[in-house]
């Protein structure tokens, strides 16, 4: 996420109260995941096995909540609490604005494209020419969508991450200040859900289709001429490549990627990355050959067992 104009480190300091290390001029440019960060960019980490990680990454400006050597052409923000800060600059930068009607008047809608009735498009959307918005979609703010999508009914683009920290009054929310983004020529089933990224954007690319009922974690990205189907869960963070098949029922752990051309079997669960080109079947899922190998191997137990017995 990009401010909308670049601001100091002392700024940044003074909004969340915290100190800092680093030039008072120290230029800041947005805040963003570990995984998406850049140079002008904001991280935070908050335990010790991450520290490393964050202070090596792209961004060049770390809300951490210890003070540590500064690594050079970096700046450091020194928090009790970076979570919690962290979700004070979303709400400062990306606060949330009420609705006051359906569509609001600063969503952006192209040429022949045909909203049906019952629909919410919140503010700053942009529709590209071309598109259909069944009954009942609901788009929240800052959703982008492409040319010649369809979308149908009751689907919900933009609702917030599934991302908590653990406190010991309950579950703390990571506010979700991303988009979705949807390119050109998607086909979107009844009854998905697309989460926003927490800072970045979910998106779905050219031309994949998306059958009913299927949910889409935050911040995953996927690729060109996907094929989903039916009651798939896609955790967050995953990076699914071009021309990937899924069929119904497919799980996934976050933060894993799936090869381009891979073909996941229905009920598949994916446990770890799935290499490009080749199909895959069980839970944790592999390689089908594989997996109906060992199916043959087990079936032939009773008969080993019974071998064994005459000897």
């Amino acid at each position: 996420m990009k401010f909308p104009k670049p601001h100091t480190l002392k700024e940044i300091a003074e909004i969340i109260n915290t100190t800092y290390v680093g030039m008072d001029d120290f230029p800041v440019l947005g805040m963003n995941e570990i995984h998406v960060v850049e140079p002008g960019d904001i991280v935070f980490v908050d335990h010790p096995k991450y520290y490393d990680k964050a202070l090596k990454s792209a961004a060049t400006i770390v809300l951490i909540n210890k003070e540590v050597d500064c690594p050079e052409g970096k700046a450091l923000l020194i928090s009790d609490d970076p979570f919690r800060d962290f979700n004070k600059l979303t709400q400062h930068f990306k606060p949330f604005q009420s609705a006051h009607q359906s569509i609001s008047d600063s969503a952006k809608i192209g040429k022949n494209t045909i909203i049906q009735p019952n629909c919410f498009i919140g503010h700053h959307v942009e529709i590209g020419d071309d598109c259909v918005i069944h009954a009942n979609v609901v788009i929240y703010d800052d959703t982008v969508i492409g040319n010649n999508v369809t979308i149908h009914a009751g689907t919900v683009l933009g609702a917030s991450a599934f991302y908590y920290k653990k406190r010991p009054e309950g579950f703390d929310q990571l506010i979700s200040g991303g988009r979705v983004v949807i390119k050109d020529n998607v086909h979107i089933g009844a009854l998905c859900t697309i989460d926003r990224g927490v800072t970045g954007d979910t998106i779905i690319g050219d031309g994949s289709k998306l059958d009913n009922q299927i949910q889409i974690g935050h911040d995953t990205v996927i690729g060109k001429n996907c094929l989903i189907a039916s009651q798939a869960g896609i955790a967050g963070c995953v990076i699914i490549e071009d021309e990937v098949t899924i069929w119904g029922q497919v799980g996934s752990t976050s933060g894993i990627t799936i090869g381009s051309k891979a073909v996941v079997h229905a009920q598949a669960g994916i446990s770890k990355s799935l290499e490009g080109g080749k199909t895959y079947w069980g839970r944790p899922a592999q390689e089908a050959k594989a997996e109906l190998k060992d199916k043959v191997y087990i079936k032939r137990i009773p008969e080993l067992i019974e071998q064994l017995k005459k000897l």
